[in-house]
């Protein structure tokens, strides 16, 4: 452990204004506080955040920096307060302090409601300041360096992937590349120890191996630079064992296969020495495909540049070599620590923390800390694709972004307004994944919005947020107004009145704050219109339906009753069509209250009704809205066909010559004079689908056609 003159002489070494005192009072302060306190491994406690302080030091932070790492547990695990720090070491560090401070003293139900809180007041507190984030990263650090002391596996496994999850991701982003690998190699040692083992004597084999090679690799390459006229300092790393074991898993391939074991870095004076030396090495040395990558022109998101490429190299070896200039290489080991970003308190690059804007983004969008800690995963874990507006930014996204993601990062409004991409010139759909260099222009509509089917394949955890957000309150939106047409019908069948009055007496009895919340509970499908009704009206006898079936065609037809209009209400959210019918317009419907997922519509003579004859709450008089009728539907059609050349080409320009459109086709039987079909149309209504079933009917190739039910 650091004495105290110890940790104030190492700061001295690289700040010679350093405010001693300040550093003096706050070692005291934290002996003091943390007192008699032991950790697991039987050291006094204030050993850790001395510790903390000095890996700090490693980074030469600042002073309120250090005092904050001297500090950081006093607040949780003491009687130390906010006020008590301020007072003594001032509104700076205190700041710092609470941001590090992680939220123990709450009521939360879960580990995960726990650690997505934590994390998400430790977004907001390092968005203020990005040395919160430095700060926690040292305490994170020791405390891996440690974990072998804790006794319980099943807490020593939960905080190594928290910290493989959270932390080295964050750790990347901000470019602190030693503490990442630090921290993902004890991580990986504790979770996957079996593979770590494997990998350990796989490389003691090979570095027993390859004790006359390395040496003889690095002199040929330092000739190299020399015969060309660079001064470059040159040399050669081992890759760690776990990002070799993440390399297996992506590339499903074994150790043997692995090509870039050991990697070679070739340090220079400039960026023209950069290029020149890239010039060298593939002048020289047969380049492997694929293998070239220019963080010079395009940096990462963490601001790490440098040129990476996979040559046949000396002694026909199969290497990687990086090429950078010395304040690139300090920047790739030391990140934001490199910029003494922190020193301004604020963030200042607006590129290199563009980031961390969108984890705020996703936070403001999130319902819970939850989907917020889901999809700020999603936006740390990526490898990174580059493409380009038409004038010509770049957009930098995680690998399997698609245009919608795209549309997101360049602006949300663009997101929410996206009808269609033009790649690289051409008109491509949303769901294309984009590759490195793609010119991506994104097609707006004023009238268009964000669709549920888009966090199906969208990547981002800013677009998904965003997503998400729209359909959350859509579905609100639409639950209230269809739990509204609910309770009116139910009132008006009794012949009741509805009234806020006689719902707000109720309001305690379904555990709901407000009465938009019970409408919205009611078309959601948690409470019955019936269970409101009889709660408002307690001595009221309801009608029952004996035959469910019959008697709700009898009312539909004696018409009393004012059927509910399905009417601007989106498919997937509010309701749902059956697929086991299929209904369209012009079928007569009924609508069945799914519980948590509002009305799914049928046809009134679909065989899965009989499943709801028990349950005549749950039925409900629908009609069609006159907006629904002019969207698209889908009609299941079954057809055999005969099994001659050209009759599927016959088949689909029949179906678009009617202006159908084939949503989805299977063959579910075949044999050598027939195919058997089932074909999803999308039609306005059942008319249109009848149409296309006549002109089916009259093609020769068609055997039989139906449209298909359950």
């Amino acid at each position: 452990m650091l004495r105290q003159f110890e940790l104030v002489e190492r700061v001295k070494t690289y700040d010679p204004d350093v405010d001693e005192d300040a550093l003096n009072r706050a070692y005291v302060f934290a002996v003091k506080k943390h007192g008699s306190q032991l950790r697991a491994s039987g050291d006094p406690y204030f050993s850790h955040p001395v510790e903390v302080a000095g890996i700090l030091t490693e980074f030469k932070l600042d002073t309120a920096s250090i005092i904050t790492g001297l500090l950081h547990d006093t607040v949780e695990d003491t009687e130390t307060t906010y006020d008590e720090i301020k007072e003594l070491f001032g509104t700076e560090v205190a700041n710092l302090v609470d941001g590090v401070t992680k939220l123990a003293r709450l009521k939360i139900n879960t580990q995960q409601q726990k650690q997505a809180e934590n994390f998400r007041k430790l977004v907001l507190a390092m968005s203020e300041d990005i040395r919160v984030l430095l700060v926690k990263l040292a305490d994170r650090l020791h405390n891996m360096r440690t974990l072998h002391f804790i006794s319980k596996p099943e807490k020593r496994q939960r905080i190594a992937k928290e910290t493989m999850d959270i932390y080295a991701p964050l750790a990347e982003r901000i470019g602190m590349q030693e503490i990442k690998t630090e921290l993902e190699a004890i991580a990986f040692k504790e979770l996957y120890p079996d593979a770590y083992d494997s990998i350990i004597t796989r490389l003691d084999f090979l570095r027993e191996k390859g004790e006359t090679v390395v040496p003889k690799i690095l002199e040929t390459l330092n000739k190299d630079m020399a015969d060309n006229g660079i001064v470059a300092e040159v040399t050669g790393r081992e890759k760690t064992p776990y990002s070799i074991w993440r390399k297996m898993q992506k590339n499903n391939s074994t150790f043997e296969q692995l090509s870039d074991i050991m990697a070679f870095r070739i340090i220079v004076d400039d960026i023209t020495a950069c290029y020149h030396a890239l010039g060298c090495i593939h002048g020289k040395y047969p380049m492997i495909p694929g293998r070239f990558k220019d963080y010079i022109s395009t940096p990462k998101q963490n601001g790490y540049q440098s040129l990476h490429t996979g040559v046949i190299g000396p002694y026909k070896t199969r290497i990687e070599v990086q090429i950078r200039t010395r304040q690139m290489h300090e920047i790739a080991e030391m990140g934001v620590a490199a910029h003494w970003v922190y020193k301004q308190g604020t963030i200042t690059d607006g590129k290199r923390f563009r980031w961390l804007r969108e984890l705020l983004e996703i936070l403001e969008q999130a319902s819970n800390p939850e989907e917020f800690l889901e999809n700020t995963k999603l936006e740390m874990y990526q490898d990174q694709v580059f493409c380009f507006t038409p004038k010509g930014d770049l957009i930098s996204l995680p690998s399997g972004a698609t245009p919608v993601d795209f549309a997101y990062a360049v602006h949300s409004a663009v997101g929410d307004k996206c009808v269609g991409a033009k790649i690289n010139g051409e008109i491509k759909p949303l769901r294309t994944i984009l590759r490195n260099g793609d010119q991506v222009d994104i097609l707006t509509s004023k009238v268009q919005t964000p669709s549920p089917e888009w966090d199906r394949f969208v990547v981002t955890g800013k677009a998904r947020a965003a997503i998400r957000r729209f359909v959350r309150t859509q579905k609100r939106e639409q639950y209230l107004e269809l739990g509204k047409q609910l309770l009116q019908r139910s009132f008006k069948n009794e012949n009741c009145e509805l009234t806020d009055k006689g719902l707000s007496g109720v309001l305690a009895n379904f555990k709901q704050a407000t009465i938009d919340d019970l409408y919205a509970c009611v078309g959601e499908g948690m409470i019955v219109a019936g269970d409101v009704l009889k709660a408002v009206y307690p001595g009221l006898k309801t009608s029952t339906l004996t035959k469910v079936v019959e008697t709700f065609k009898r009312r539909r037809k004696e018409k009393k009753g004012d059927p509910v209009k399905i009417k601007g209400l989106i498919p997937g959210m509010a309701i749902h069509f059956a697929g086991c019918c299929h209904p369209l317009p012009g079928d007569r419907i009924v609508g069945i209250v799914t519980t948590g997922k509002g009305v799914t519509i049928h046809t009134i003579d679909c065989k899965t009704l009989e499943r709801f004859s028990s349950e005549p709450e749950r039925w409900l008089d629908v009609a069609w809205g006159d907006d629904l009728e002019e969207q698209a539907h889908l009609g299941r059609l079954k057809i055999i066909l005969n099994n001659e050349p050209g009759t599927l080409a016959t088949l689909s320009n029949v179906i678009a010559k009617h202006y159908g459109n084939i949503a989805n086709l299977n063959i579910v039987n075949r044999t050598s004079s027939f195919f058997e079909l089932i074909v999803d149309v999308e039609v306005k209504d059942l008319r249109h689908l009848s149409n296309v079933i006549a002109a089916l009917k009259a093609t020769g190739d068609v055997s039989s056609v139906t449209r298909a039910r359950n």
